[in-house]
């Protein structure tokens, strides 16, 4: 499990850099100056991508928590993280693009990154109290 979770980290690293020069160079190319969702997708991923799989490769290495669950719970969390991304993006390209958002667009892209947030959030309490039951 700890090479599966380096690799993962690698990956989301990768990932993390290619938004952080997506953001930069579609904002320049539009000239848009103002604030948007673009910018999340590069500390979202390295922080929820790239240092959390470090942190679980290191947990594994002096704990050994991962049991034959945990690579289900890993799938579901990267599900998670990657509707978060996905909602970051659409929210931010639409910042960037569209003038006037409708209703029904904006609650959907909400939900998309909420959902997102959520999954995330209930799999990364579950993976670190897994970690915690190991340490005790």
């Amino acid at each position: 499990m700890k090479k599966r979770y380096a690799n993962l980290a690698i990956a989301y690293g990768i990932v993390a850099m290619a938004f952080g020069v997506f953001y930069r160079e579609f904002t320049k190319f539009t000239g848009f100056t103002g604030q948007t969702n673009l910018s999340f997708l590069h500390t979202h991923y390295f922080l929820l991508g790239m240092f959390f799989f470090l942190a679980l490769m290191l947990s594994e290495k002096a704990f050994h928590f991962s049991d034959k669950n945990t690579g289900k719970l890993l799938i579901l969390y990267q599900v998670g993280l990657n509707l978060t991304g996905l909602g970051f993006l659409l929210r931010g390209l639409v910042q960037v693009l569209v003038e006037n958002l409708g209703h029904g667009l904006d609650a959907a892209i909400s939900g998309v990154a909420g959902l997102g947030h959520i999954i995330t959030g209930v799999c990364l309490v579950m993976l670190l109290w897994k970690v915690r039951k190991r340490t005790v």
